[in-house]
């Protein structure tokens, strides 16, 4: 038996990327290792140059190669595959800087106002500031202990989703899912203040 998984993997690892991705959707689940072992390093690369975060780029290179089993769709007539991971690399590292700025900069809008903010502006800046803050406030009570507590360990404490879920010891997909029911509900809440 183990003589014919060492053959199987000897054939995989002869066959291109473009056969092992077709064996990959045909089932064959070792496909997936090699073309990890083959472009794990420059999707990771991508990531790291993109994301600027180690933990991040380890998470979409992971979430990459996952893909690939699901909902990818690679066309080799297109191109090669390593071109393939890399423009899907680039664009889902973008993709998650655009949701980190956009979570951010919602964020910051909403945060309490320090004592030297509330100084250097003027009274109607401060009272919309001041309503606002109170706004966000009020629609973080209504969340969940758990939803409230990740929002603040990411977004006050800025940790990654992975860090997150080490902290608390819980699963890493609970951790995605439960972040962005949370920001679904605090955009639901917030709409009358939303620009």
């Amino acid at each position: 038996m183990a003589e014919q998984t060492g053959n199987t993997e000897k054939q995989l690892s002869d066959q291109t990327d473009a056969e092992l991705y077709l064996g990959l959707k045909a089932g064959h689940t070792n496909a997936l290792g090699i073309l990890y072992d083959r472009h794990a390093g420059l999707v990771y690369g991508l990531a790291l140059k993109t994301l600027g975060n180690a933990q991040e780029a380890e998470d979409l290179t992971q979430d990459i190669f996952l893909n690939l089993i699901k909902a990818t769709a690679y066309d080799s007539r297109r191109g090669s595959f390593r071109t393939f991971v890399a423009i899907l690399t680039r664009s889902r590292a973008i993709d998650r800087v655009r949701s980190r700025s956009t979570v951010l900069s919602f964020l910051e809008r909403w945060r309490p106002i320090s004592h030297s903010e509330k100084t250097s502006q003027s009274p109607i800046e401060y009272l919309f500031q001041n309503e606002q803050s109170q706004a966000v406030q009020t629609a973080l009570a209504q969340l969940s202990e758990s939803e409230q507590q990740v929002l603040r360990l990411a977004y006050y404490e800025g940790l990654s989703q992975s860090e997150i879920a080490r902290q608390l010891g819980i699963p890493l997909g609970t951790i995605k899912t439960t972040t962005r029911r949370s920001l679904l509900k605090l955009r639901q809440f917030l709409t009358d203040y939303i620009r």
